[in-house]
């Protein structure tokens, strides 16, 4: 829990929390327009009042006693984002057992609900017993103590051993609740509120009291008075406010509160709030995702798609959207297809589109992300921009009402970039093409580097790599789930409607849009180039799913030449390229031949999947492509291979 509590915003984190707890005997209501969650914690009535937006971290304001007694201030805060607790420890008197049951408490909100490991403390009148008992104890988990009235010396109040009117029956409950045996035993108690405030004043724990002057229930002179004289004089930081306007009634131990806001005020000036980043700063909206929700929450159905590279391909942020959106819409029947594959970017994801999503149908909502590999494996800006626009051209054609999220993440090579006041070329490509088409993004790699230099976390220690840790799994998640949460707070209308998203006018006329892929053995026209039906490496080198014991077809620099007849714009191979990949020689329509040398910088170790793009803005019409291999070869390279997976064209 305290882990997620670290990555999560607050918001989400209670959202987590609301559906990790629900059906644990929690009832909810509301308290003075707030969500309120009342439950049971050692036999002791419990209550948490929920804000609608909290702040970073969780701040609270903790109540002892009387939690329904001038609520103003609490209101003031909740609706600043501060949530409110109590729990009904009535007739314990701030005593061992109280603060046992106070302990249990504090351990289930933090840990169970997320809220800071600081809180502000609030007692009313007897109240003062407890919050200063509390204080005392763990100094370190205070960040500022306001008490309106309060009890500082129960000898005062119940015991009535001064000039107080005191309670007699309230003095008998006290002793019982400290177990003292006798009048002389509770005088001997040397633990009051006024006593022992030296570990308090060290932490500088700022202290705000409100009081009557004229209160004879819980005299100030022989409470509140001498505890801030006390604590003063020990260093500690204290201010008095007499409240002398209004109607002063039970004995002038009930008066108005005249500046709530000042409560309030002192509460959020001493309350350290995480000042972590706002997720939502690197988010660009939109068109937002309302065919989605609206399909989600009406239709009781979404399929949901997520295409990219390695980062996809990987659990993490994407279980966690998940788990979020089959928690958000609990009665919806969710299809998730997974389609990353480590290395692909945009143009292989144009033209495997079909074989991995879209082929078994439309989907609702998908997820894109190429911002890495678009870069990290040399595509061009045009490349860039025309497999984004063909991914999100073909999506719509296949369903113009598909809600689509483009994210951009991070490495070190993009974060470079935003240092020096740059935008990274990949990101402003993918940019172009979801401005338009009005599609929501998300700037992971720009919101991880100002995450990173605001010290909320380091890349080596905690992101770790461009394929992120757990830790930078999560930070991936919070964003994404940020945006999702904000697109999906929109009420509906009973006439709101799934609308077909405006299919603009192309960005490149040669945009990936029509890209799909030809099984390369199914046009093996020559004997020398081999048709394998389930090839596999015949070395311990590393392969992708979908490149081994697969149909594959196989040559080398003695396989002759092979021919590919084919109609579209755009026209290439995808191969694995191994350590023995070779050199191609190719050409299109007896035109003269080019050079394509398959070996990677990543292929030493690994039957890389690579698209090669042999040719591309070639006119309609019946076209023919020839490939041979040379006898050269890379020097790095252990042969002169060429296997190819699938041709792909644009058709």
């Amino acid at each position: 829990m305290h882990y997620l509590h670290r990555v999560l915003s607050p918001f989400l984190f209670c959202l987590f929390i609301y559906f990790h707890t629900s059906g644990q005997n929690e009832v909810q209501s509301e308290w003075k327009g707030f969500k309120r969650l009342d439950f049971q914690l050692k036999q002791r009535e419990c209550r948490l009042v929920l804000p609608p937006k909290p702040l970073p971290g969780n701040p609270w304001v903790w109540r002892a006693r009387f939690p329904d007694w001038h609520t103003e201030a609490d209101s003031i805060l909740l609706s600043e984002g501060f949530h409110v607790a109590y729990i009904n420890t009535n007739n314990e008197f701030g005593s061992p057992t109280a603060m046992s049951a106070w302990d249990a408490f504090y351990s289930h909100l933090t840990s169970q609900y997320g809220l800071s490991e600081k809180v502000a403390l609030a007692g009313v009148s007897r109240g003062g017993l407890f919050v200063y008992s509390w204080a005392k104890l763990h100094p370190e988990r205070v960040s500022c103590i306001y008490a309106e009235a309060p009890v500082c010396n129960f000898k005062s109040w119940p015991g009535g051993q001064f000039s107080g009117v005191g309670s007699e029956n309230d003095w008998v409950r006290l002793k019982e609740a400290y177990g003292f045996a006798s009048d002389k035993e509770a005088g001997q108690y040397l633990n009051n509120p006024i006593e022992n405030l030296e570990k308090l004043a060290d932490a500088k724990i700022p202290v705000l009291h409100m009081i009557g002057l004229n209160d004879k229930i819980v005299p100030p002179s022989e409470n509140t008075m001498v505890l801030v004289d006390r604590y003063i004089g020990l260093g500690g930081p204290a201010s008095v406010v007499p409240c002398t306007k209004g109607i002063q009634k039970l004995n002038g131990h009930h008066f108005p509160i005249e500046t709530p806001r000042l409560v309030a005020d002192f509460i959020k000036y001493n309350t350290e709030i995480d000042r972590k980043l706002d997720a939502s700063n690197y988010h660009t909206s939109r068109s937002g995702l309302k065919n989605a929700q609206i399909t989600f929450e009406r239709l009781k159905r979404g399929r949901v798609a997520f295409l990219g590279g390695s980062i996809t391909h990987n659990h993490g942020w994407r279980d966690s959207v998940m788990w979020y959106l089959k928690k958000r819409f609990p009665e919806t029947d969710f299809e998730f297809i997974a389609a990353g594959i480590p290395s692909m970017g945009t143009t292989p994801a144009a033209f495997r589109l079909h074989r991995d999503i879209l082929g078994t149908g439309p989907v609702d909502l998908l997820f894109e992300e190429a911002a890495v590999n678009d870069a990290t494996n040399g595509r061009s800006d045009t490349e860039q921009v025309r497999g984004m626009e063909g991914i999100v051209r073909n999506v719509r054609q296949s369903n113009p009402s598909t809600d689509i999220v483009i994210m951009h993440f991070v490495d070190p090579d993009k974060m470079s970039d935003y240092r020096q006041g740059i935008v990274p070329a990949v990101i402003r490509n993918h940019e172009k093409v979801a401005q338009h088409y009005n599609i929501p993004t998300i700037n992971l790699a720009k919101e991880v580097t100002e995450r990173i230099d605001n010290k909320e976390f380091t890349w080596e220690d905690d992101f770790k790599n461009l394929h992120p840790s757990p830790f930078g799994q999560q930070v991936y998640a919070r964003s994404m789930i940020t945006l999702l949460e904000n697109a999906f707070s929109g009420h509906l209308d009973p006439d709101d409607k799934i609308t077909a998203h405006v299919q603009q006018p192309k960005i490149d006329p040669y945009s990936y849009d029509n890209g799909s892929l030809i099984e390369a053995v199914s046009i093996n026209n020559t004997k020398k180039w081999r048709s394998e039906p389930n090839w596999e490496p015949s070395t311990k080198v590393g392969t992708r799913p979908n490149y081994t014991n697969i149909p594959m077809l196989i040559g080398d620099n003695n396989s002759g030449i092979l021919t590919f007849k084919f109609s579209g714009e755009s026209v290439g191979i995808a191969v694995a390229a191994g350590p023995d990949a070779g050199i191609i020689e190719y050409r299109l329509d007896k035109g003269e031949w080019k050079e394509q040398d398959l070996f990677t910088k990543w292929s030493k170790h690994l039957h890389l999947p690579w698209y090669f793009t042999l040719s591309s803005e070639l006119p309609s019409g019946e076209h023919k492509l020839e490939i041979r291999l040379k006898e050269e070869k890379n020097s790095e390279s252990t042969g002169n291979m060429c296997r190819i997976r699938y041709f792909y064209t644009d058709n």
